[in-house]
Order: structure tokens, then C-alpha cells, then sequence
């Protein structure tokens, strides 16, 4: 028996838990959960609630609750959402929990103790209006990478970068909408830097890890690490556990993943609070025990940067990640879910409306493992009834009630050789693709065995048998039950309240979790009364043109003879006088040069610009960044944290037009957003118009990037 860690991403507790949070980082791993356990594997899966992070305040002001108050509400309603949904956690608590907090604050004091804590002034916005400096998430501005006007103090939502709020343009304070100034105060650092080699020595064998995974982490590293504050000014939260801070607490990001551990401690106590070291220790120092996370992309850098670094810091021997399988992101109508933006469909509304094996079908095949999908209504009622309806209960239930109705037991019969190999395939080849974190083409593979399952029957047609053979019907049907027993232990990890009705139907007794993955081998005993069997699935109708289906509206397709995109040549290049991560460019655009102002300075150095050939978009409304005019924007991609620059060919000459674009009146930045443009899969950059991928060229030669990105990093 092997021992496996799932550490889930904890979700902020402002809202309902939503089918972008659920497809992204909670469905996976509660397959993976069920699956180790049929295999006989013992599985710690720890998540909770995150009460303390800024949207939770945000929301409670809103609300006009207390943040403790809020939070709460949506922890019951989200625990309730999770149990109805079939993801089941061995702990799931919250950053309120006392036992959390009290091992949060041992942490902190276990760093602070090996020096890899300490002290620093920075600058934070203050609001003069509302007297206060601002948390992150109480202030907004535009977004200096991809301009999405109401980009985060922490991250922005469109793009996923992380953010810093020195870095927004018009920054406003989401309270009173005023501008904040900028003030110093004191906050304790992680000495992040000192861990940049032995990460790196650690990284070196993640070839097995996802590609965009492993890419951005190892770009992450590549562009350096700096230390990052883990304090910030507020009273809500946990407290510092160092006297002289009581204006302080520790910071969301660096508390909410210190919950793998303090769950699995929390695990590990007694009912009178005393700590089992052994059996924590068998977890979290033991080599042959395996360490996964589930989160969203959005979430990478925190899980295989800074989380690794933190555990490492601690100095106490404890299990590092062995697999960070993130997920993109599930789109709705092509917009990112957000609670906050009000794109969302929630968990607790679809169990109310649908049955959720059926959704948790529809997520596992669309599941956005390598790449951002979409969530559309048609294409969710489409596969239920062509592949959940008409393909898997359609043969189990003709395989059931013909039976039934026929022998009334399952016969006594020989089980046909091909079936047998089948079966012994697909589960084998389910059981590969779940244990390296492939859910779809795990589930695929498993409807393959049903379809299989239904060219069987069909071909030997029990229906005529029964006339001519009653013992040929037996066998007929004796193995597609056996193929029935098979699909309800492959899918259970996918599907586990209607296998559990399958496995029922069959004569198995208790619950199919207690079966082993192997007992899909097993032949069903010969005998076993059947009851007429219920259909496994409904079939749902589909939404009527007329109807509005609650999805965003798609802007209509666009040309890219509306932007203004040429070949800028970096001429010289400043630190902004006002804004510590912003650089000021004199770019050279063949017959007049502009000034640019880009929020590259932490992954480009002056130097680096100078004389480099970049591609400018010349027709955006001119704005000011912190004081200083940029007219214009320089293009660069992003892949998480990591940036790279457009790569013109060193051939162009400055003011050169892209191909296909054109000297087009000034726009305004929403207007710039409504283009899609990404890496391709050839490593080329270009936009995405209608369903094609349109390659920037200029003077018929493509334009890449210079770190390489991989296809999907988006460029703004």
C-alpha cells in the first residue's frame, strides 16, 4: 500500500464555489482521490476555506457583514456544495480554525528562527480619504500588461499576471474612488532569493510534470527571485507572533497554502489535541509518499516556487511537490469564471437543477488541463444525451432489463474471450492516464470500453439468440454484464453516484469503494437476482434558440486592418522617475519617435532594451502611467509571471507595418482588448480572427518571441 498527499487549492470564501473553481482544481483531484483508494493506496486530500484573504473583506463590506461573518456563510454553503457534488476531503476546514492558526503562527516563528524572515520598508498606497493604507485588493487600476481596466492590486483577472500596486495605471481606491499616494512603512520579507539554486537543483528532474507547468516554473526561476512581503497592514487575519506588529498581519498568499501542512497536522492530533508525529511523519517525511497539487494556472508560481521554498526554509526534512498537474482555465461564453465579475454558475445551482454526475462528466471531458476551455449549455446537453444517455446507459440499462426480464438472475455462461481482453485494456489504460493526471483521456477511454459495449450486443443480437438459442443469449448477455461490472468500477472515480446505482443493480452489495480496481476482472456471480433497472442517466432538453441561455455575448469577428502595429526600434531607455517597476523607451518608429512607458523592469534590464527592435501597437489613445505620457504600447507575451518581448527580425526597419495591419485611427484600449492574440502552436505570435490563427508577419517573415513561450501564452 503506497501513501499519496493531495493538497488542494484553498478557495476564497466570498462566494459560491463555481464550475470554473470545481473543473479547474476540485474535480480532479477528488478523481484521483477515489481512484488510489479502489487501488488500496491510503489518500490524505486536505483543502479548506480561505477567510482571510481581501476579497473576503471586500465582499463583507458589500454585504454590510462582518468578514468573519461573510466567510463563514459561504463556508457552510461551499462545504454543502462539495458533498453534493461527490469531492469529499479527509480535512476541510478553514484559516479561521484555531488549530490553523496556531500552526501558522509556529511557522512563521520557525522561519523567522532560521532567518529566512525578516524586516524591510516598502512603499504601499495610502487613501488620504479613507485614512488607511490599502490591501491589495482595495485598489484597482489599469492593467499595464494587457490594459484590462479593472485589473487588481494582486493579480489581474484577464491576463493572470501577478501584480504589484506601483504597477496599474489610474490607480483609484475601490472604496471612495479617489487616487492613492504612496507611503513606506515596515513589513517582514521571505528571503526568496536564497532559495533560486536549490530550486533549481530541485526542478531539474519535473520532466514528467505538464508542459506549461514545467515551462513557466522553470522561466519563473530563470528570470531570478526576490524577496516578497508576507505582512501587510490590517486587523483581520492572523497575527504576527512577534510583539511590536499588532497593526499587522500575516499575509493571505503566504498563510493559505501553509494549510497543506496544518491540515495534515490537525489530521494527525488525537480528539484531545495531542499530535501523533508518526503518523503526521508518514505523510510528510516519508520518500515513497507522494506529494500532488491541484490549482489552477492562475496559481502555479505558489506551488511550485514559493510553497517548495517555505517547506524547504523550515529546515525539517518534509516531502517537497513530486506533481503540480495545474489546470487553465474553464471559460464561460469565453469569458474567465470570477466570482468577482459576476461571470458564474455555481455549484450549489447545478446539483439543484441536474444530476451531477452528469456535469461532472461534461467537466472531466472538457477539463482545461493543457489549455483554457469553454463552457457552453448546448455543448453540456449535447454530450449527455449523445455520449452519457445514448452511449453508456444505453447499454447498460438494454443489458439489464433484457436480462432481467429474460432469466431474471444473471446466467451462467462463459465470458467471451475479445470482451475479456477489452476490458482488461480499458481498465488498464485508465488506470495509466489517471495515475499521470490525463482525466480526459482517461474518461475517454473508458467510453470506449460502453461503445465497445454496444457494437457486442448489437452484433450478437440477444434478441434473436433468445429464439434460437437461449444458452447463446446467456453468454450474450452474461458478458456484457460482465462488461457492465467493468465500466461501473472504471467510471467510479468519474462518475460516483450513478456507478454506485450500476454496482447495486448488478446484486453487488455495499459500497463500490470498497471494491478494488481489479475486481473489474472479477466475473459477477452467476445467480445474483436482478430487480428492473432504472435508467443511469436523463436525457436533458436542449435550450431553445429563442431563450436567452445566460452566456455572455461574443464581440462580432475583427480585422487587423483596425489596429496600427509597426516595427519600433528601442533607442534609449530610463527608470520612470515615479514608479520603481516601470521603464520610460525613446522609440524610434522610422519618421518620429515616441515615448513609451512598460512595466518590464523586472524582467528586462535597461540595457536589454537599448537597440532592440520591438513591435509597438501606434494607434491606442495615449495615457499616462504614474505621471509620465506613454503614447503607445509595446507587444510582449506571458505566460504566468514569466514575459517575453515580441522578436522582430533584426532586419526591419523602424516604422515598418506589419503585415495585414494599417495606419488605423486611434482606438481605445477596451477596444485593443477585444482582440485575441496568443502564441501559436509553431511558437509564432499572432490573433486569433474567427477560428483561424493569423501568424504576425512583416515583410513575410514571422515574429516569435525571445524566451520561447510555449503555444496559448497570451500577448497584450
Amino acid at each position: 500500500m503506497s501513501k499519496i498527499f493531495i493538497g488542494v487549492a484553498w478557495p476564497y470564501a466570498n462566494g459560491p464555489i463555481h464550475v470554473g473553481h470545481m473543473a479547474g482544481c476540485n474535480l480532479p483531484p477528488d478523481i484521483f482521490r477515489r481512484y488510489h483508494i479502489m487501488r488500496g493506496n491510503e489518500v490524505l486530500m486536505v483543502s479548506g476555506s480561505d477567510m482571510h484573504g481581501t476579497p473576503v473583506t471586500v465582499r463583507a463590506e458589500k454585504e454590510g457583514l462582518r468578514p468573519e461573518e461573510l466567510a463563514e456563510k459561504y463556508h457552510q454553503l461551499n462545504v454543502k456544495a462539495f458533498d453534493d457534488f461527490g469531492v469529499k476531503f479527509t480535512e476541510f476546514h478553514s484559516t479561521e480554525d484555531p488549530d490553523h492558526i496556531a500552526i501558522v503562527q509556529k511557522l512563521f516563528l520557525r522561519l523567522h528562527e532560521t532567518g529566512h524572515l525578516y524586516e524591510k520598508e516598502m512603499e504601499l498606497p495610502f487613501c488620504s480619504k479613507c485614512d488607511r493604507t490599502l490591501p491589495d485588493r482595495y485598489v484597482e487600476g489599469e492593467c499595464p500588461f494587457c490594459h484590462y481596466e479593472n485589473a487588481r492590486g494582486d493579480q489581474c483577472e484577464e491576463c493572470g499576471k501577478l501584480m504589484d500596486p506601483d504597477l496599474l495605471i489610474n490607480l483609484r481606491c475601490t472604496t471612495c474612488g479617489s487616487t492613492p499616494e504612496f507611503v513606506k512603512r515596515n513589513h517582514f520579507f521571505f528571503k526568496l532569493s536564497a532559495l533560486e539554486e536549490p530550486l533549481k537543483k530541485w526542478m531539474a528532474d519535473k520532466d514528467y510534470w505538464r508542459p506549461h507547468v514545467l515551462n513557466f516554473s522553470r522561466m519563473f526561476l530563470e528570470g531570478g527571485l526576490k524577496d516578497r512581503p508576507v505582512t501587510r497592514d490590517t486587523t483581520y487575519g492572523i497575527k504576527i507572533p512577534i510583539d511590536g506588529h499588532d497593526d499587522k498581519r500575516i499575509y493571505v498568499w503566504f498563510e493559505a497554502f501553509m494549510g497543506y501542512y496544518t491540515m495534515a497536522v490537525k489530521w494527525a492530533m488525537d480528539e484531545n489535541g495531542n499530535l501523533d508525529q508518526a503518523k503526521l511523519d508518514s505523510f510528510w517525511k516519508n520518500p515513497d509518499c507522494k506529494h500532488y497539487y491541484f490549482l489552477g494556472k492562475d496559481n502555479i508560481p505558489f506551488h511550485t516556487i514559493f510553497w517548495p521554498a517555505v517547506v524547504s526554509a523550515l529546515e525539517w526534512d518534509l516531502n517537497l511537490p513530486y506533481d503540480v498537474p495545474a489546470n487553465a482555465f474553464l471559460k464561460f461564453g469565453g469569458q474567465q469564471f470570477s466570482k468577482s465579475r459576476g461571470v458564474s454558475v455555481s455549484i450549489k445551482d447545478i446539483v439543484e437543477e441536474y444530476d451531477p454526475d452528469a456535469m461532472r462528466y461534461y467537466m472531466a471531458t472538457t477539463m482545461p488541463e493543457n489549455r483554457d476551455a469553454d463552457f457552453t449549455w448546448e455543448d453540456f446537453v449535447t454530450r449527455n444525451n449523445s455520449e452519457l444517455v445514448a452511449t453508456y446507459g444505453n447499454f447498460v440499462h438494454r443489458t439489464l432489463s433484457f436480462t432481467q426480464k429474460n432469466f431474471g438472475e444473471i446466467p451462467d455462461a462463459p465470458l467471451n474471450p475479445e470482451a475479456e481482453k477489452a476490458i482488461k485494456s480499458a481498465l488498464e489504460e485508465v488506470a495509466q492516464h489517471i495515475e499521470k493526471c490525463e482525466f480526459k483521456m482517461g474518461i475517454k477511454r473508458a467510453m470506449e470500453l460502453a461503445r465497445f459495449g454496444n457494437q457486442y450486443i448489437d452484433a450478437q443480437a440477444p434478441w434473436k439468440q433468445l429464439k434460437a438459442s437461449r444458452e447463446d443469449c446467456a453468454a450474450t448477455l452474461y458478458t456484457s454484464i460482465c462488461i457492465s461490472k467493468a465500466l461501473a468500477i472504471i467510471f467510479a472515480p468519474y462518475l460516483p453516484f450513478s456507478s454506485q446505482k450500476l454496482w447495486n443493480a448488478l446484486g453487488e452489495d455495499g459500497q463500490i469503494y470498497e471494491a478494488s480496481w481489479e475486481d473489474a476482472l472479477v466475473p459477477p456471480k452467476s445467480g445474483t437476482k436482478l430487480e428492473r433497472p432504472e435508467p443511469m442517466f436523463k436525457k436533458l432538453d436542449p435550450p431553445k434558440k429563442d431563450e436567452p441561455v445566460d452566456e455572455p455575448q461574443k464581440e462580432p469577428k475583427m480585422t487587423l486592418d483596425k489596429l496600427d502595429l509597426r516595427i519600433g526600434k528601442v533607442i534609449e531607455a530610463n527608470d520612470h522617475p515615479n514608479a520603481d517597476k516601470l521603464i520610460v523607451l525613446n522609440v524610434s518608429l522610422g519618421q518620429e519617435n515616441r515615448q513609451l512607458c512598460a512595466g518590464l523592469k523586472e524582467h528586462y534590464s535597461l540595457e536589454e532594451f537599448v537597440g532592440k527592435n520591438i513591435v509597438v501597437v501606434c494607434n491606442l489613445k495615449p495615457a499616462k502611467l504614474r505621471g509620465i505620457m506613454s503614447e503607445g504600447m509595446l507587444l510582449a507575451a506571458s505566460e504566468g509571471d514569466v514575459v517575453s518581448l515580441l522578436l522582430p527580425p533584426e532586419s526591419a526597419e523602424p516604422g515598418t507595418q506589419l503585415d495585414g495591419t494599417t495606419k488605423a485611427k486611434q482606438i481605445e484600449f477596451p477596444d485593443f482588448l477585444k482582440y485575441t492574440l496568443e502564441v501559436g502552436h509553431d511558437g509564432y505570435a499572432g490573433a486569433i480572427i474567427g477560428s483561424k490563427f493569423i501568424p504576425f508577419t512583416v515583410d513575410g517573415k514571422n515574429i516569435g518571441t525571445d524566451k520561447n513561450l510555449g503555444p496559448g501564452a497570451k500577448i497584450k
